[in-house]
């Protein structure tokens, strides 16, 4: 039995092809770059063709924060600077080819600070990353669309809310770095209101293990727990491009997806860090259908530009020339 179901979920996961993913990097490997620098201002004259330009570099300036008036360690970013065309394959490798993809427009011999994992402590000199605590003394921290494979995915979530089960659901891997995972299972494992398991082993309780669950199985609950693991929580892009609802504490870290503008109560249901009222917010929301489904549409919206790849692809284009530019001192 434990076999039919792990085929069925490799079948039904409604996660993105690892397999594609890789395969579309490789081949993109394959272009030189000089073609796609021969391109660049023609991709950055595409700024003048959106209606909403500004909300544009209002986002370029938030994922990156440096500016020319701005002073920062150089010393120690010319430590560890490396030319685009000497970085190394990183030990997670979406994180070389997602950056990669967009470096490939620029002069390879320009320097930048590029670094893999889940990242939530400042950095001493201006970095690329895929995720940055929240905060105003960031601005070392320099966002870019990494992980896009993992972290990156909607769906088209035909069940209307009301017509889910009035429960929250939580699949999740518990561990020693996700501390707050503990104190959620610990708090409401086996509540009647509140699927909850671990995808992994517990020794202390490993009664808490059960089989993971694909997404179309979480979108038959109204709620979907969205804590937040080594950095940010990944499901909460595809929960909030759906008809479920996600539910969280204050979120403390974010990445491209900007987690840090997103308005507690008004995208998502925020409840108290020790879970104390989930049970108290889940029924409010049950009780007023009006206002959960408010929530639905906002997050609709919200997720709606992420989902233009075009418009994406140019922002990303932006914020790199900006780290480029302040770090190496140039003008592109």
């Amino acid at each position: 039995m434990k076999l039919k179901r792990k085929i069925y979920y490799l079948l039904h996961s409604g996660k993105n092809s690892n397999q594609k993913y890789f395969a579309k990097a490789y081949l993109r490997k394959c272009i030189p770059s000089c073609i796609t620098r021969m391109l660049l201002k023609r991709e950055l004259a595409k700024l003048d063709d959106y209606p909403d330009k500004d909300d544009i570099l209002k986002r370029v300036d938030y994922y990156c924060k440096l500016s020319f008036r701005t002073p920062f360690d150089r010393p120690q970013w010319e430590q560890q600077a490396v030319s685009i065309r000497k970085q190394p394959v990183l030990p997670q490798k979406v994180y070389y080819f997602d950056a990669m993809e967009i470096a490939r427009y620029f002069n390879q011999d320009l320097r930048w600070i590029l670094k893999s994992g889940d990242i939530i402590d400042l950095q001493p000199a201006p970095t690329l990353l895929k995720s940055r605590p929240l905060g105003d003394d960031n601005q070392n921290s320099v966002l870019m669309k990494l992980v896009k494979v993992r972290h990156f995915l909607f769906v088209n979530d035909q069940k209307p809310w009301r017509e889910k089960k009035d429960m929250a659901i939580f699949r999740g891997d518990l561990g020693d770095v996700k501390y707050n995972r503990d104190v959620f299972m610990n708090r409401w494992y086996g509540h009647p209101m509140i699927d909850a398991a671990a995808t992994n082993i517990v020794p202390e309780h490993p009664e808490w293990q059960r089989e993971k669950l694909t997404i179309g199985e979480h979108l038959d609950y109204k709620f979907v727990m969205s804590l937040e693991g080594n950095d940010v929580a990944s499901n909460l892009k595809w929960i909030m491009s759906s008809n479920s609802i996600a539910v969280t504490p204050r979120l403390t870290c974010e990445t491209w997806f900007m987690e840090g503008t997103l308005i507690p109560n008004y995208h998502y249901i925020e409840i108290k860090d020790d879970f104390s009222d989930l049970e108290e917010r889940l029924t409010y929301y049950i009780e007023h259908p009006d206002e959960a489904e408010a929530i639905i549409r906002h997050a609709h919206e919200y997720v709606k530009p992420f989902k233009d790849q075009k418009r994406e692809k140019l922002i990303s284009l932006l914020v790199l020339k900006k780290y480029l530019e302040v770090t190496n001192q140039v003008s592109l």
